[in-house]
């Protein structure tokens, strides 16, 4: 990282704790006069994020201001499945890969939800056996975000169906270790589907990786 990026990730490191503070102090404060500076404090969060990087204020206010109550991480789900090695990735509509998943649905449970997400995007009908991994993607991509998340990597067998072109994914294939495709790095890592390789390996071993 040069010395331009460190400055940019300091400015992204105040905003996100300037947001985390303004949104907890909105849903515990009581004096109308602190509620106006809290909301006055998470706006400016959001100006210092739009200025520092190309994302509008009207997105990133969308992203830090439309949420209540203390702020937690976002959950990921993603779904793992192999057939003789290889595990099963999704092509999105920009030409990269990504294992299938997405943002978890509320009242849904994380199994409720990497299913019906690997049913979507890679028309599979699947059972989910055991969690591989429980990521911090801060921590786990090298780059800080305006929220957090927590990424659930869950190993799934295949069930039964086939994939079909659909709103969000244009095609399905199996893939061994050392020849994976260009990857949707925001969405995964060339690291981290060698970790769900290793997890398939030895599952009797495996023990949940966590940080």
């Amino acid at each position: 990282m040069n010395k331009n990026e460190e400055e940019e990730q300091k400015w992204l490191d105040w905003a996100i704790e300037l947001q985390s503070l303004a949104q907890a102090g909105l849903a515990y404060g009581k004096d109308k006069f602190d509620i106006e500076r809290f909301e006055r404090i998470r706006e400016i969060s959001a100006e210092m994020v739009a200025h520092k990087t190309e994302i509008s204020v009207e997105k990133v206010k969308d992203l830090f201001c439309n949420e209540g109550g203390y702020q937690t991480p976002k959950i990921d789900v993603r779904g793992v499945i192999f057939e003789n090695d290889k595990v099963l990735l999704i092509q999105e509509s920009n030409g990269k890969w990504a294992l299938p998943g997405g943002w978890a649905d509320v009242y849904l449970s994380v199994k409720e939800n990497v299913l019906k997400e690997v049913k979507e995007e890679a028309g599979i009908e699947a059972s989910a056996e055991m969690i591989i991994a429980l990521l911090d993607v801060t921590k786990n991509q090298g780059k800080k975000i305006p929220y957090g998340i927590t990424k659930v990597f869950v190993l799934c067998e295949y069930v039964s169906g086939k994939f079909e072109k659909n709103i969000e994914t244009v095609d399905s294939r199996y893939f061994g270790i050392d020849e994976l495709p260009e990857l949707e790095t925001k969405k995964i890592t060339a690291e981290q589907i060698k970790m769900c390789f290793e997890a398939n390996r030895n599952r009797d071993e495996w023990k949940v990786v966590f940080d």
